[in-house]
C-alpha cells in the first residue's frame, strides 16, 4: 500500500499553497500506479494512465480539495501532523474522482476539448482512426470510459491510504461514499433532463445540486469537518454553507457554459445550448418566453435549445433571448443570494479567523464573484503524444459574444502566498456559533429556486 505523506508539512504550510500540498501528494501517489499500468501493458500505460496521471498533477483549479483542506481548517485551529496527512490525501482522492467525472462527462457530452486540450476520446481515437469500437461507440469513446473506470478505481485506492484518526475513520468513509453515489446520481439526471427535453426549474435545480453542488463544495466540506472530529453544530453550518456555496458554484458554470471566454473556461462555449441542458438558466427563460403573448422569443428557444446543429446565428438568437427575458439577471442574482448566505454561515463560526477569511474568498471564487488575484497561465498539454493520428478536433472553439464578468468587491485569491500565515486559536474551548447576518436583500427569480436540501 504506498502512503501519501511520510513527513506530513505543517499546517502552516499547507495554508500557504493548499494545491501545492495536494499536488505533491498526487505525485507520490500516482507515479507507482502509472509503472505498475505500463508493466500490465506499454500502450495501456502511455496512452491512459500516464494522461490520466498528467491531467490529474496539473490541470484545473483544485477548488474540490482546497474545500476539504479549510472544512478541516475553520474547525480544526492547529491539525496535528496525522490529520494533515489525512486530508491531503482525501484531497487528493477527491481530485482523481473529478478526473473520472469529467472523462466521463466529456464521452456523454461528445465534447471535443477539456481544459483548452483534446479531450481524452479524441485523443484515443486519433492513434487508431479506423477502428471500430463495440456497438455504438468508436475506440476512443469506449477506452475512455474505461479511463474514467481507471480515475475511479485511482479515488478509490487512495481514499484507502488516507487512513483518517479512528475516531473519524467510519463517518468519513460513508460520507465518501455517498459523495460518489450522488455524483453519478446527478450525471444520470443531467443525461435524463436532456433526453425528456425538461424545462423544469425544480429538475434544474437538483440535477446542479447532485451533479456538482454537492461533490464539488459541499461533501469536501463535511470531509474536512468530519476529519477535524468537529462537533455537530459546527457540522450542520458547513454543511448549510457548502449547500449554498455549490449550487452557486453550478449556477455559475451554467452561465459559463453559455457566455464564457473559452481562453479562460478551456472549453467551446454554446454546448449546453446544443445538448438541451436542463439548467435553471433555460427553464427560467422558457418559463418568462411562455408567459409572453407574442412568442417569438419561445419560438426561439424551441427551435435552437437542444439543436445540435445550431451554429453561431442560433447560439447567438439564444443568447439574446435569455438575456432579454431577465434569466440570466435572475441567476446572476439567485448567485449573489447564495454566496451572501454561505458567507453569512461561514462567519458565525467560532474558531480560526484566518481560515474563515480563507474560507469565504474560496466560496467567492467558486461562485465566480471574485477574479482570482494571480490566475497562473494555462498549462500546458498534459496529453502524451498520440502514437499516430491527429491531435484534436478540426475545428477552432467558437468565441461567445463576451465574458460572464465577475460581480462585487475584489477579494483575495485564496491560494495566494503573500497572504498570512493562519494563527493558532488558544487551546481554552471554542467560541460559541454566532449568529447568521441578515440574508441579503433581492428578488427571487420567477420561478423562485428552492435552496438546496442539506
Amino acid at each position: 500500500m504506498v502512503r501519501a505523506q511520510e513527513q506530513p508539512p505543517d499546517w502552516r504550510v499547507v495554508d500557504a499553497r493548499p494545491s501545492a500540498a495536494v499536488a505533491e501528494v498526487l505525485e507520490r501517489l500516482l507515479a507507482p500506479r502509472v509503472a505498475e499500468a505500463a508493466r500490465l501493458d506499454a500502450s495501456f500505460g502511455r496512452q491512459v494512465a500516464q494522461w490520466l496521471a498528467a491531467t490529474t498533477r496539473g490541470g484545473g483549479r483544485r477548488l474540490r480539495s482546497a474545500f476539504v483542506w479549510w472544512g478541516l481548517r475553520v474547525a480544526c485551529p492547529a491539525p496535528p501532523p496525522g490529520t494533515v496527512a489525512a486530508a491531503l490525501t482525501v484531497g487528493a482522492a477527491v481530485e482523481l474522482l473529478q478526473s473520472c467525472a469529467l472523462v466521463q462527462d466529456d464521452v456523454m457530452d461528445n465534447s471535443p476539448v477539456r481544459r483548452g486540450q483534446p479531450a481524452l476520446h479524441v485523443l484515443l481515437g486519433s492513434t487508431r482512426p479506423a477502428a471500430a469500437g463495440p456497438g455504438a461507440l468508436g475506440f476512443g469513446q469506449s477506452a475512455a470510459v474505461l479511463a474514467g473506470d481507471l480515475a475511479m478505481v485511482w479515488a478509490e485506492d487512495t481514499f484507502a491510504d488516507a487512513h483518517p484518526p479512528p475516531e473519524v475513520a467510519a463517518p468519513v468513509r460513508r460520507l465518501w461514499s455517498v459523495l460518489r453515489t450522488e455524483m453519478i446520481a446527478g450525471q444520470y439526471l443531467d443525461l435524463a433532463g436532456q433526453a425528456d427535453a425538461s424545462h423544469s426549474a425544480t429538475h434544474a435545480l437538483r440535477t446542479a445540486v447532485l451533479k456538482s453542488g454537492r461533490y464539488s463544495v459541499a461533501r469536501p466540506l463535511e470531509l474536512g469537518a468530519l476529519l477535524a472530529a468537529a462537533p455537530p453544530e459546527v457540522c450542520r453550518v458547513l454543511r448549510a454553507a457548502g449547500g449554498a456555496a455549490g449550487l452557486a458554484f453550478q449556477l455559475r458554470d451554467d452561465l459559463l457554459a453559455v457566455w464564457g471566454d473559452p481562453a479562460h473556461t478551456g472549453k467551446p462555449t454554446g454546448e449546453d445550448i446544443r445538448e438541451g441542458k436542463p439548467t435553471l438558466l433555460a427553464a427560467l427563460g422558457f418559463s418568462r418566453a411562455a408567459a409572453r403573448p407574442r412568442g417569438a422569443a419561445l419560438a426561439v428557444l424551441r427551435r435552437c435549445y437542444g439543436n445540435p446543429a445550431a451554429g453561431p446565428a442560433e447560439l447567438a438568437a439564444v443568447r439574446e433571448v435569455l438575456e432579454e427575458t431577465g434569466a440570466r439577471r435572475d441567476v446572476e442574482a439567485h448567485i449573489a443570494r447564495l454566496v451572501g448566505r454561505a458567507s453569512a454561515h461561514v462567519e458565525a463560526l467560532p474558531e480560526a479567523p484566518d481560515a474563515r477569511a480563507r474560507l469565504l474568498a474560496l466560496v467567492r471564487l467558486a461562485a465566480g464573484t471574485v477574479a482570482p488575484a494571480d490566475a497562473p497561465p494555462a498549462p500546458a498539454p498534459a496529453h502524451p503524444r498520440p502514437a499516430r493520428g491527429g491531435s484534436g478536433p478540426g475545428h477552432a472553439a467558437p468565441q461567445a459574444p463576451g465574458p460572464v464578468r465577475p460581480a462585487g468587491p475584489q477579494r483575495p485569491d485564496p491560494e495566494d502566498r503573500t497572504r498570512p500565515h493562519a494563527r493558532a486559536a488558544a487551546p481554552h474551548g471554542r467560541r460559541p456559533l454566532r449568529p447568521p447576518a441578515p440574508k441579503p436583500p433581492g428578488t427571487h427569480p420567477n420561478p423562485s429556486p428552492a435552496e438546496e436540501p442539506s
